[in-house]
C-alpha cells in the first residue's frame, strides 16, 4: 500500500513480467516522446524529446530509503510510471545510488525513443533489467501507432535500441505489441520480427491491448493468433497478454485508504484482483472498495474482453457491478 508523503513512489504493483514491483516516477503524467494510441494512461499531455531533471532524484532516494525502511521487499524497484523515465536526465545518477542503497534488482520500463542519445544509454548502464518497446516494422506504421515526436525517425528508434542492447551488460527483454487489424497479419509481423532479430534481445515479449486504451481503435489480438504469430520471430518467444493469475496472499481483511486506491488507478486501469494483490488487501476488501468508489462516482469501470478494469471517473460515466466477469 502507499503510504501518506509518498510523491515519486508507488505500489508495490502487481507485474505481469517482474513481479511485485516498486514503482518510481521520474516525470511528471503524461510527458512522453509518444502518443500512443493503445496507452491505458490516456492521450500525452506534453510530447517532447526534452531531457531535464523533471523529478529530483534527492526527492526520490529519500522517498526510496523511508520506503524500504517500512520494510517493503518488492520483487524489484521498477522505473517506469506515468510518463517516459528516460527524460529525466538524473536517471544515471539515480540507477547509481539507488544500487549503492539496495541489492533489490533495478529494472527501466521505457519506450525505447531516446535510446539513439549517447547519454541516454550511458545512463541505463548500471540498471539490471531494461524493457525496451518496439510495437511497429516501419516507419509508416510507427507514425500510426506511436504518433513520434516529429524530428524522431522509425531508423533512428530501431538503431538507439539495438545499439543499446548491443552495449548493454544486463539484460533486454524487448516488448512487441500486436495490435488487431494493425499489426496481427503475417506481413506485418514478418516486418516486426525482423527487427526484433537484428535488435537481438535476451527475449522477446508478445504483448497485446489488455487495459482500456485511449483510442478505440486500439484492439487485442486473440490469443490463438498471438500463438501462431508468435513462431514467426526469432529467438527466446513469450506471450504476457494473459492476466495476472492468482489472489491475493493476505487472508484477512485490513483497512485500505480510498487515496491508495485512486492513486494505483491513476496509474493503471486495474481489475479487482489487481487492486487486492497491489495494496496487499484481502480480495472481497478490493470488491467492497471498489464498489463505494463506483457508487460515488469517484471510479468507472469497463468491460475489456471477459474482464472488467477500474479506472478514476467523473459521476454519471457508466459502470457495472464489482467482481462481474472477474
Amino acid at each position: 500500500m502507499r503510504a501518506p508523503g509518498y510523491k515519486h513512489l508507488y505500489g508495490p504493483v502487481p507485474s505481469r513480467r517482474l513481479g511485485n514491483s516498486l514503482g518510481i516516477d521520474l516525470v511528471p503524467p503524461k510527458i512522453c516522446p509518444y502518443d500512443c494510441i493503445y496507452c491505458q494512461l490516456g492521450r500525452t499531455s506534453r510530447k517532447t524529446m526534452e531531457r531535464r531533471e523533471y523529478v529530483p532524484v534527492d526527492q526520490v532516494l529519500a522517498e526510496l530509503e523511508a520506503r524500504l525502511g517500512e520494510g517493503v521487499k518488492p520483487d524489484c524497484i521498477s522505473l517506469a510510471g506515468s510518463g517516459e523515465p528516460t527524460l529525466n536526465s538524473e536517471i544515471g545518477v539515480l540507477l547509481k545510488r539507488i544500487k549503492e542503497m539496495t541489492d533489490i534488482p533495478v529494472t527501466v520500463l521505457t519506450n525505447g525513443a531516446l535510446l539513439w542519445m549517447d547519454e541516454v544509454r550511458e545512463g541505463l548502464m548500471a540498471a539490471d533489467i531494461v524493457l525496451p518497446s518496439l510495437d511497429a516494422g516501419n516507419a509508416l506504421q510507427f507514425k500510426y501507432v506511436n504518433r513520434p515526436c516529429a524530428r524522431l525517425s522509425y531508423s533512428r528508434m530501431v538503431a538507439g535500441i539495438s545499439d543499446f542492447t548491443r552495449e548493454f551488460p544486463g539484460r533486454v527483454w524487448l516488448e512487441v505489441m500486436l495490435l488487431g487489424q494493425v499489426s496481427d497479419t503475417l506481413s506485418m509481423v514478418s516486418l516486426l520480427a525482423d527487427q526484433a532479430g537484428k535488435i537481438a534481445p535476451e527475449k522477446i515479449q508478445l504483448n497485446t491491448v489488455f487495459r482500456p486504451p485511449v483510442d478505440q481503435s486500439a484492439v487485442p489480438v486473440p490469443r490463438e493468433t498471438m500463438q501462431l504469430l508468435a513462431e514467426v520471430f526469432p529467438g527466446r518467444v513469450e506471450i504476457i497478454s494473459t492476466p495476472e493469475a492468482g489472489p491475493s496472499t493476505r487472508t484477512a481483511l485490513s483497512q485500505v485508504r480510498e487515496e491508495d486506491i485512486l492513486d494505483l488507478l491513476n496509474r493503471r486501469p486495474c481489475t479487482t484482483e489487481d487492486v487486492a494483490r497491489g495494496l496487499g488487501i484481502h480480495l472481497a476488501e478490493s470488491i467492497k472498495c471498489l464498489k463505494e468508489l463506483v457508487d460515488r462516482g469517484k471510479v468507472v469501470n469497463e468491460m475489456i474482453g471477459e474482464r472488467i478494469f477500474y479506472r478514476p471517473g467523473r459521476r454519471g460515466e457508466g459502470t457495472s457491478e464489482p467482481g462481474e466477469g472477474e
